[in-house]
Formats: C-alpha cells, structure tokens, sequence
C-alpha cells in the first residue's frame, strides 16, 4: 500500500502533516535479498546466495525463526559469535560477524550467507538507519531524566486512536534495542514512537541518526546517569544531542518549565513547542484536581482551545508527562476530543508508580522500574499528598545506581527526604543503604526504625512485620536491584483487593 511521508511545515508550530509525498515501502522482511542487507551494512559477504530472501533479523538465537538473519553481538557477559551454530540450527538464513572473527569451515561449506563487518553493534544501527529511510512514516522520539516512558505511553494512547501506531516495547530504547525496533516496522504502520535512553556521552547522537525523528521531545533534565556524564552539565549536554542531530525541518517539544531544557532551544533552528504549567508554553496545563487515589483532571491549553483532560496516575509530574504527550499529539495535527480520550483511555505502566490495593486497606505503589535523586523526589511529593487519607508509610528503597563521585551523597539526602516524610518504617536494599539510613536518622528517624537488609527476602520479612492496615507501602529503587521481586511477593501475602 502506499506510504504518505509526513513533512513537518516550519512556519507552523502545530506542525500539520502534508501527505502529498507519497510512496511505496522499499524494505519488507521476507522480500530482501542478502544482497541488500550487505549493502545497508557496507560489510562483505564470503559465502550464500546473495539473492537469497531474508525473511527477518535476530540477536538471539534461542529466539531464532527460519529463515532469519542471526546478527552476533559482543556484550558484557555473553557474545553471540559463540552461539553461531545454534543460530544455524534454529534455521538461520545467514549470519553477520565481526571481521576479526574466525568463521567455522561447516557455515561457509553449505549455503549459508556469512557476511562480516567491523562491528556488529554498528551494523545494527546502520541497518536500521537504512530501514527507517525505506520506511514513510512518522517518528516521534523521545528522551529526557525522567517521564519518557510514560510520556512515551500517552502519546501512542492518543495516536493510535488516529493511525496505526507502533511504540517501543518495554525498555527497549538503547543501541540495540530502538534499532531492533525501527526494524520491525512494517508497511502498514504509519507512526512510530520511540523511547531514547542512555548513560554515556554520543549515544542519543547514535539513535538520532538511526531514528531520524519528525519529532523530536526531551521531558526534563535531571541527575540521572552521572558516573557515565559525570554532572548535570554532562547530561544536559547529552540530551541535547537529540537537538543537534535533528533535521530543521522536524519539530523540537521540550519542558517548557525545566530552565535547562529551554537552554538547549538555541542549539535547534527548527520549530520549537514548549509545554507545562507556565504561561508562556503553548500547551500548558491549569485547574488541576485530584479524583480519588489514582486519577487527576485538569484543563489544557493550546493557544486559545481548552481540553478538559483525565489521566489515572496521581502526581503533578505527571500531568508534564501528559503535557508531554499531547504536545505530540498536537504536532500531528490531532484533534482535541482524541487528545482527551487518549489520555483518559492510557493505564500506568507496571512498575511506573503503579498503585496496588491489598487486604487491609493497604496500598503498595510499586515504582520500582528505575530510581534517581530527581525521580525519588517527585514520587516522595506524590505519595505526601496521599498519606493525607492513610495511617502511615512504610519505605521499602534500593539502590540508586550510576550517580557518580556524589553516590553517598544522594543517598544521604534520600533518607533525609522519607525521614521529612515522616515515614514509620524503612528499608534498603543496596550497597549505599547504610548513607539512606544514617540520613534517615539524621532527620527525624529513629535507629529502631530502619533495618539495612542483606538480600530481597530479608527486606520482605521486615516489611511484613512492619506493615499496618491502611498503610502505604512505598518500594522504589534502581532496575538492577530488582525490588519488583518483593511486590509481588507482598501482594501475594497480603493478598490483592478485589474492590
């Protein structure tokens, strides 16, 4: 079917869509030939048919379908180089291998396509870059500290209501994982939304290329990252990568009340469109009312149109991330009623401040997807305002991983934060939980009051015998700590709330 490219009009900040370049999709898996896929890649093919079909990309080959192309990537604790005869076995059509790599005598013996390059992440990316310019729909992507996979989330609640949307899935918003997505976009999709992160300086620039975005949003700027970026200027700097890279003919969405978001609009030429609750965004946000736990609504603003808005997920940093969405949103030329309704249609993600009722009027909010000092501090806001209606917070607290020389620091400052909160009862999980705890009690918190647990199950046992009805039971921490581990089994010991 044909392909509409959507055009950004730089005198309009709205940015409505022109769909007058239209075109058919020249990349669809299973009507390539290796041919092609070695000169996306620039590598050099030294066995198979170079007009063999290939019917899909793969990095795993425990995941490997017949007919798939197996690219071998070098990681941290494995390289795929060692799995090359599985991936065969599995029914690799061919496989793409570092060129220092030596090739075993039995996949160049048969029909197998072994084609080699200098680095395979590389190809990766470089595959996917030539994919997406095959492609003729509309990218929006997204990065920023904190709130892009929410924002992320709204933004394809709206769109899909529109257009056949593809988003991210889950984390996949790195090197590899945002090309493995570009890559499994197909004719019929019209709009992808994609998620950037990253800790190291170039990485967004990377993505940027591959992802080449109509539409490109930085959420806020935080300390998040730091042992990679060194401090917050690293960061800043990082992020704005997104802008550098970026066509003047795409659109630029930033946080319009986050000082060292705007900083970064000099360094764009393009259309910019800011958002939040100050006057001068041209998507802000007013009248903000709490529903209930969970739900909020509020108006927003888009130059002289009102919306009435409704998101399920408490928090004002929340409300940015709609802000977010439906900056985006507007950018495509949605109408306000899709706006709303996408909005109120979207559901928190798990492990995104996902408030959980148990047995006994207790209520765990499990934000235990990532951590950092900025992300800690606007969920400790949040939960403020809910314990209101509560009998008392107990903190359950992992790690914050990648802070840098100001690690012990950050972590100090989180156990004066929960002390202010006036928590009943903490614990850590984590190399740095001894700074939390010695902050905690250098607040208001007696030593009686925390426990430093050793392992996940020693953390569950003490919030289990801490725990009262009607209490809030707050876990959050780092992914790699894991502490979803304990929700779950909290929610099974005290059993989830039908009402």
């Amino acid at each position: 079917m044909p392909y509409c490219v959507a055009k950004a009009n730089a005198t309009n900040a709205t940015n409505t869509i022109d769909t007058a370049d239209c075109r058919s999709m020249g990349a669809q898996w299973g009507k390539i030939a290796v041919k092609e896929v070695v000169s996306a890649l620039g590598g050099r093919q030294i066995s198979g048919s170079p007009e063999r079909f290939v019917r899909g990309l793969s990095t795993d080959s425990r995941r490997m379908a017949p007919g798939h192309m197996f690219l071998a990537l070098r990681g941290e604790r494995y390289d795929g180089h060692s799995f090359l005869s599985e991936a065969v076995d599995a029914g690799a059509t061919g496989v793409i291998v570092e060129s220092d790599t030596a090739i075993p005598q039995e996949l160049t013996d048969n029909n197998l396509a072994v084609i080699t390059v200098s680095s395979t992440l590389e190809a990766l990316g470089d595959l996917a870059m030539w994919w997406r310019k095959q492609w003729g729909g509309r990218v929006i992507a997204i990065t920023g500290s904190n709130g892009k996979s929410t924002t992320k989330e709204m933004a394809a609640s709206i769109l899909s209501l529109k257009a056949n949307t593809m988003k991210s899935p889950g984390n996949f918003n790195n090197l590899i994982g945002l090309p493995l997505t570009v890559l499994s976009l197909e004719e019929d999709h019209e709009i992808a939304v994609l998620e950037m992160g990253m800790n190291r300086a170039g990485e967004i620039a990377r993505l940027t290329q591959i992802a080449e975005p109509d539409i490109g949003v930085i959420t806020n700027v935080a300390r998040a990252h730091l042992e990679g970026l060194g401090d917050l200027q690293g960061v800043l700097k990082a992020k704005g990568e997104l802008l550098q890279v970026m066509s003047e003919e795409s659109t630029a969405i930033l946080n319009g009340d986050d000082e060292s978001t705007v900083g970064l609009a000099s360094t764009f030429r393009g259309p910019i469109v800011t958002f939040g609750l100050g006057k001068k965004n041209q998507v802000r946000a007013g009248n903000i009312k709490r529903i209930g736990v969970c739900t909020q609504a509020f108006n927003i603003y888009i130059n002289n149109e009102r919306i009435r808005a409704k998101i399920n997920l408490p928090g004002i940093h929340n409300v940015f991330n709609a802000l977010g969405g439906a900056a985006i949103a507007v950018c495509s030329s949605t109408s306000k009623e899709l706006i709303a309704q996408g909005l109120e249609d979207f559901r928190p993600l798990k492990g995104r401040f996902q408030i959980i009722g148990l047995k006994g009027g207790i209520q765990v909010i499990d934000d235990t997807y990532n951590s950092n000092p900025s992300s800690l501090s606007a969920a400790l806001q949040t939960i403020k305002e809910l314990l209101v209606e509560r009998q008392g917070l107990v903190v359950g607290l992992g790690e914050m991983m990648e802070l840098g020389k100001e690690t012990s620091k950050y972590h100090f400052d989180a156990g004066q934060l929960i002390a202010g909160m006036g928590a009943r009862y903490l614990v850590v999980l984590g190399e740095h939980g001894r700074q939390v705890i010695e902050g905690a009690c250098r607040g208001s918190m007696d030593m009686t009051q925390t426990h430093l647990a050793t392992t996940h199950t020693d953390m569950i046992h003490a919030i289990k015998a801490n725990v009262r009805e009607g209490d809030i039971v707050f876990l959050k921490g780092s992914r790699k700590v894991a502490l979803d581990k304990v929700v779950e089994d909290i929610k099974g010991y005290f059993g989830v709330s039908k009402g």
